[in-house]
This record gives C-alpha cells, sequence and structure tokens, in this order.
C-alpha cells in the first residue's frame, strides 16, 4: 500500500497502530521483539531492562519467551525486571496477587535471577508506602531506566493503574481503583467486594521515561477504549491518551480490537471504499442514525456532507439507494423464524421448507436461551416445530451459597414430613454450612456444594422450557466437562465436549442451530460454547449428509446487540410475547435481584433482556420501518 494511503487512511489516529489477524500472533511478534532486544543487549555486555505488566493480555507473550527460552536458549540472567503494580493490601502468595501471576507465568519457568525482579510490595504498613514508591522509582533509575514496558488497558483507559484523573507527570504512588476496574476484577476475587479498593502503581510519568512502550490490547472488548486512546483528545479521563505525547509508543492490538477505529467503523469518512453489499448497508444506516433521518429521507446532500459522495456516485442516484437498503432492511424481519410454509422464500431470511423443522438451541449458562431468544425460543415451539435446547454448561458457580443451603434444608424437611430417613442429608448439610462459615472469597466450592448448585440451574433451566413449550425429551442438560475443569486446569482440553456436542447434534440432525454469538470477550464461556459447537459441526460435515441443510444462526445476549446493518433476521414481538419471555426468564429464580456474577450492568437479566429488545425495535423505527413492541436480532454464521 503506497504510504500516502496509509497516511490518509490512519489521519484519525494520534499514534502508531499495529493491526494482527489475532491475539496469538500479536503476543508471538512482541515477544520476539523483546527477546530480540534482549539478545542484542547481551551481544554489547549490557543488561536489558523490562517493565512488565500483568492480567490476560501478556500471558501469551509469556508464553512464547518461556518456549524460547526451553527450545532456543534465549537466557534472562542479565535481565532486570519492574512490574508495573500490584494491589493493596495484598499477600505475594495469594492466588490474585502479581507476584503470583508473575512467578506462575514467567519467573519460575526462566532463568532470570530473582534479585533481578521487582514488584510493588502490597504487605507493607500504608505509612511506608511512600518512602517505597521513591525507592521503586531511583532502583529504576540506577539500573539506566527502562528499555521497554509493555502494558495493557483496562476499560476505563487506565494503563497501570492509572485510573482517570491521574497526572501525565505522575510517579510510583499508592491510587484508588476506579469501580469499573474493581468490577473487571470481581470474578477474580470471587466478587467484587473482596477487590481491594486500592493499589501501588508506577506513575504515567514512570512509563514515560521507557525507551520504547507498547501497549497491547485483544478481543472486541477493548475496542471502544482503544479508539478513544488512539482518535480521541488528551484527557485525564482516559489516562492512555497521554500516550500520544510520546514519540517511542506503539499500539499493538488484534483485528476485533482494531473494529472501532475510523478507518475500518466508517472507513467512508477516510478514503475511497470499495462498496459491496454490507458495506453499502452499513454506511446508508450509519447515515440515517446519525442524522436521526429514515432512510428513505436521506438527500445527496446529506451523503455529500458525511463522507459518502463517492458511493452517490458511483451507485447513485441516492433514493435508488435507499430504497434498496430499505427493502434488505425490510426483509430481515419475519414473525416466521423456522420459515414461513408455502410462501415464496425467496426475499425471506429462512426457508419455507420443511415446513416443520427441527431447531436446537445451544444455551452456554442455563438462562442465556430465554434471556437472549425467548421469544423466538416460544414461537419456534408455538408454530410447530420440533425444538430442543441443549444447556451446554452447569451454571454451579453463579449460585449463592444460602440458596444451595435452602435446597439442602427443603429436602430434609419434605424427607422428614414423608418419615423417610434424612441422616446423610443431615450430615452433608452440617457439612455444608461449616465449609461455608470458613470459606475464603473465590475458594473452590465442595463437590456437593458444587452439585446442589447445579442441580437449582438444572431445575430451573427445565422449567423455563416447559414454559416456552418444550416437552421432557427435548431438553438436554450437557453439562460439558470443560466448565468445571477449567476452574483448576490451565491448559483445557475440549475434545469429550466436542465429541459429547457431535452425539447430539447426530441424535437430532437440525435444519437449524441457534447459539451464542456473543464474543466480546474470548476467554468467556460464550465463546468457549460456540467454538465447540462449530469444532462440531465441522467434523460431522466431513461425514453426515444433513449437515448441508443445517443453517446456524448467531443470537447475542442480554449485555449488547448486533448492530442494525449486520442482523440477517429480525423476529418482532408483541406485547404479550414480551410478557411470555420475561415469565420464562423468571424460572430462573436463583439469577434474579442480584446475581452472582451481574458484570457492570446493574439491572436485573430481564430487564437488560427487554431494554436491549425494545432498542433494537427502536432502531428499525427511526430507519422508517414498522414500529413492533421488540425485536430479537440474529445473524446467519456461513461455515
Amino acid at each position: 500500500m503506497p504510504r500516502l494511503n496509509l497516511l490518509e487512511e490512519t489521519r484519525y489516529e494520534k499514534l502508531p497502530v499495529s493491526i494482527y489477524d489475532n491475539a496469538a500472533e500479536a503476543s508471538i511478534s512482541v515477544a520476539h521483539r523483546i527477546a530480540d532486544l534482549i539478545k542484542s543487549k547481551q551481544a554489547k555486555g549490557e543488561r536489558t531492562v523490562l517493565g512488565l505488566a500483568t492480567g490476560v493480555t501478556p500471558i501469551r507473550v509469556y508464553a512464547e519467551l518461556v518456549r524460547m527460552h526451553r527450545e532456543e536458549g534465549l537466557s534472562f540472567r542479565d535481565v532486570v525486571t519492574f512490574n508495573l503494580d500490584e494491589y493493596y493490601p495484598m499477600k505475594p502468595d495469594a492466588a490474585q496477587s502479581y507476584v503470583t501471576f508473575m512467578q506462575e507465568n514467567l519467573f519460575k519457568h526462566i532463568d532470570i535471577d530473582q534479585n533481578n525482579v521487582h514488584i510493588p510490595d502490597g504487605t507493607l504498613p500504608q505509612e511506608e508506602i511512600a518512602a517505597f514508591c521513591l525507592e521503586y522509582e531511583r532502583k529504576i533509575t540506577s539500573f539506566g531506566g527502562l528499555d521497554l514496558q509493555i502494558l495493557g488497558i483496562g476499560r476505563t483507559g487506565h494503563i497501570g493503574f492509572n485510573e482517570p484523573g491521574s497526572a501525565p507527570n505522575s510517579g510510583t504512588r499508592l491510587v484508588t481503583l476506579d469501580d469499573l476496574t474493581r468490577s473487571d476484577a470481581a470474578r477474580d476475587f470471587g466478587g467484587k467486594e473482596n477487590v481491594p479498593t486500592k493499589a501501588i502503581t508506577m506513575g504515567i510519568g514512570t512509563i514515560f521515561k521507557a525507551r520504547e512502550i507498547i501497549l497491547m490490547a485483544w478481543s472486541q472488548k477493548k475496542a471502544p477504549i482503544i479508539k478513544k486512546a488512539v482518535e480521541g483528545e488528551i484527557s485525564g479521563d482516559v489516562p492512555a491518551t497521554y500516550l500520544q505525547l510520546s514519540d517511542n509508543v506503539e499500539f499493538v492490538i488484534d483485528r476485533d480490537a482494531s473494529l472501532e477505529l475510523t478507518r475500518f467503523d466508517t472507513p467512508w469518512l477516510v478514503k475511497d471504499c470499495q462498496w459491496d453489499e454490507q458495506t453499502i448497508k452499513k454506511a446508508v444506516t450509519w447515515l440515517a442514525k446519525t442524522l436521526d433521518k429514515p432512510i428513505l429521507k436521506l438527500t445527496e446532500e446529506d451523503y455529500n456532507t458525511h463522507g459518502m459522495a463517492q458511493l452517490a456516485t458511483e451507485k447513485g442516484p441516492v433514493y435508488n439507494i435507499n430504497i434498496h437498503i430499505f427493502n434488505k432492511l425490510q426483509h430481515t424481519i419475519t414473525g416466521w423464524p423456522g420459515g414461513k410454509p408455502n410462501a415464496d422464500d425467496s426475499q425471506r431470511p429462512e426457508r419455507a421448507e420443511p415446513a416443520k423443522k427441527r431447531s436446537i438451541i445451544f444455551s452456554p449458562h442455563p438462562d442465556d436461551d430465554v434471556i437472549s431468544m425467548g421469544g423466538t425460543f416460544i414461537r419456534l415451539a408455538d408454530q410447530g416445530h420440533e425444538v430442543h435446547v441443549a444447556y451446554q454448561t452447569s451454571g454451579n458457580t453463579a449460585v449463592w451459597d444460602d440458596d444451595a443451603l435452602r435446597f439442602i434444608e427443603f429436602a430434609i424437611d419434605f424427607n422428614r414430613s414423608q418419615n423417610l430417613n434424612t441422616t446423610e442429608l443431615e450430615t452433608l448439610y452440617s457439612n455444608m454450612r461449616s465449609f461455608i462459615k470458613d470459606k475464603q472469597p473465590n475458594q473452590k466450592d465442595t463437590q456437593e456444594l458444587l452439585t446442589v448448585k447445579g442441580q437449582i440451574r438444572k431445575g430451573e433451566a427445565i422449567a423455563g422450557a416447559r414454559f416456552a413449550g418444550l416437552p421432557d425429551e427435548c431438553i438436554h442438560f450437557m453439562d460439558l466437562p470443560f466448565y468445571d475443569k477449567s476452574k483448576t486446569q490451565k491448559n483445557v482440553s475440549y475434545e469429550e465436549d466436542i465429541l459429547e456436542t457431535m452425539e447430539l447434534l447426530r441424535s437430532v440432525m437440525p435444519h437449524q442451530i441457534f447459539a451464542a454469538g456473543d464474543f466480546a470477550d474470548p476467554h468467556g464461556t460464550h465463546k468457549v460454547c460456540f467454538d465447540i459447537v462449530l469444532q462440531a459441526m465441522q467434523r460431522l460435515k466431513e461425514t453426515d449428509e444433513w449437515v448441508k441443510d443445517c443453517w446456524l444462526w448467531l443470537y447475542r445476549g442480554a449485555w449488547h446487540e448486533f448492530e442494525i446493518h449486520e442482523i440477517e433476521m429480525a423476529v418482532p414481538l408483541s406485547p404479550q410475547e414480551v410478557l411470555r419471555k420475561r415469565y420464562a426468564i423468571f424460572k430462573h429464580q436463583s439469577q434474579k435481584d442480584v446475581p452472582v456474577f451481574p458484570g457492570d450492568d446493574a439491572r436485573e437479566f430481564w430487564v437488560r433482556a427487554e431494554d436491549r429488545t425494545k432498542e433494537t425495535a427502536r432502531c428499525y423505527d427511526q430507519l422508517g420501518l414498522a414500529e413492533y413492541e421488540a425485536i430479537e436480532a440474529f445473524v446467519r454464521y456461513r461455515f
């Protein structure tokens, strides 16, 4: 690509950005840059001084450095490291400490001198922290400063634990953590209330002194903050924007994290486009939403003044473009998610034949089905299709301890009322109460407790599926092995999960599959569950004829929705159907009021679900299409 064109494409970006297809490729590249720096310094007889980060982002970088040490002889004997931060207070041997993280992921696997490892001390009395921080800065200086600092970025825009409000010249210090940062760490600590409120962190001024800075970010979850950091105005509200002032910084991100950069999100604003069907649909819906106008009211002047003159010239007149896109959106709307029998399906999202389909809904957690597509679920059953639902995991970590005790208490009282023996149950109950009384934050439950919690989720899921109209033989509680294995194992094989999924698919031979398509967090359960389904289908495609006629539809959960231009099937819901869906969600009583892992959205799941589907309906209405109470949206995945 000519340099002039590249500059044109990136003119909104205020610092260098390197984009890789995926996090694995990007991590290997960063690891090799670190290795090259170490080897070049070693060749001169010099030490390498590294600033290191923690969290999910650099894990693959460290894994590649460990591999190079073991297989290629990369030595760390003359490497000195300074970690960015540590929670306060924090014992070094705690599972959540960054001392533990660095030892487990890097230090104990390489030949580094432990005397050359420096991590902020989370055990100090608070009155000694200021002096410690000054000494930390002095030590960095005594080694000649940092040769290379690697960074991640939080959703608040923090680098290290420099939260919004941090000064650009700040040094190492004790800070108070932002509420969103603590929410993001909640799962590691067994609840937000257990996350420390403070941390010791290198300052932005300290980071700036590094001779080279690499900030890494993976996944679509990081896309909004990457856009702010790269394209936004410099502001203490987003501390990472201060990096725009450095001549030595580079952002290394994967494709998903780049999606909201202007050159990818709205490329017509920065360059001439190749106007394919999807880009035109995205641009026209963007223009209508930007101007708050129905699509059919967009004018040539609107196109010309908002970066879309090329589209108007190449594909116009604009009114024809408007009509075409309006019709495309209109054709996504269907009240027949299983296909309308005896109808012309050339302009419909689903096939008319066979009139009665076999459909299977894969639900990663035991409530994703009704939360995300409950209205469609109910309609498929009402319209006479053979609908199956497969709950892929037990969801046994997301039940409160007192709920588990309550169910055992019920069982004991019921047995007593029937003059049945309660001795074993009472012993189990006593053991559970003793464990819960002394249970530490994020401590793994006993197997008995996990079983009870899993049974609670299973009973709720069955109740919800029955309410949606399914017979018991169409309800499958898979409880895939990876879910429990991943709580204790670092490297989990998914072979058992794939084989179990293949077996279920072969028994149903569906015409339709619905699977969760929420990939914002690539390490989340939804992504793992989708990959298992995908692997199963790809293997079956080689041997099973029915796969050729099977369509895979993606839905998204209560966290966020597909963009309008992405939607390929929109199922409208009446007020009565919205209410039925709500009642199906209510069957999941353990998830009502305050779920164990609510994320950073305080709304109940049923409220999130209704707000999300009503917002989708509102967007269709604003674009000039029919007004509905709510719409559930789907995107087809093509193998």
